[in-house]
């Protein structure tokens, strides 16, 4: 995977979509990142829409249910001609197995499949929150490896990780596996609902295979010099 930056498109309306998009430049070098909000509004056309003038799509709906379903779910993502998707790595090696089995199966012949990418912890959850709410008896870092090793023997392609665990979990887990982190602050003390958090810069040091950044450039005065920016300290 080529060290791309996804900018999530965290909208509730395509007229906000197609405003930014008209800011980011040349769609074969812009990579976006459509999560639940936009999909459950617009559903599959706007996906097929945005990969037909060129854009590379993560679909982050994390899959998590029983196999068969999530083989079914899969199945049709693999129709849609996208990067990359996501499902729930605690849903266990067998649901995951599943999903790329189903994205193997649907993708048309000629093209290639997309990428699973398991999400071990999200971003938003701290240390207390793991022991007291998940009542998981290890650390965050070990249940993090734990989780990405269940997802590459499952058949997954990489993780959705933060991008502090990525240099144990290249270390533990390998390199020949993606790490794709969330939770990309310009800042340091940017304030919000990410727990576990990075710089560009860091994330690059770190390791990332590819990052994901939202707020900082859809909402920057000027999104597209925001973008070439991250770009720029990440490549």
């Amino acid at each position: 995977m080529k060290k791309a930056v996804f900018v999530a498109l965290d909208y509730d309306n395509q007229k906000d979509v197609e405003n930014l998009l008209q800011k980011l430049g040349d769609p074969q070098e812009t990579y976006l990142k459509i999560g639940m909000e936009l999909y459950y509004h617009y559903g599959s056309n706007l996906v097929k829409t945005l990969v037909e003038q060129g854009y590379h799509i993560f679909l982050d709906l994390k899959l998590h249910d029983i196999p068969n379903t999530v083989y079914q779910a899969a199945k049709q993502i693999g129709k849609l001609g996208v990067f990359c998707t996501t499902v729930h790595a605690l849903g266990g090696s067998a649901m995951i197995a599943a999903a790329k089995k189903g994205l193997v199966d649907s993708t048309p012949k000629g093209s290639e499949v997309p990428k699973l990418l398991a999400v071990t912890e999200l971003t938003s959850i701290s240390a207390a929150t793991l022991a007291n709410e998940q009542n998981c008896s290890l650390s965050m870092a070990e249940e993090v490896v734990s989780l990405a090793q269940t997802a590459k023997n499952a058949g997954a392609d990489g993780v959705i990780c933060s991008p502090l665990e990525v240099q144990n979990l290249r270390e533990i887990v390998g390199q020949d596996f993606l790490y794709v982190t969330p939770g990309i602050r310009l800042s340091a003390k940017a304030n919000d609902d990410q727990k576990r958090t990075a710089t560009p810069l860091k994330a690059k040091e770190f390791g990332s295979s590819a990052i994901v950044v939202g707020r900082p450039i859809t909402k920057a005065e000027s999104p597209a010099q925001v973008y070439q920016e991250i770009k720029k300290e990440f490549e």
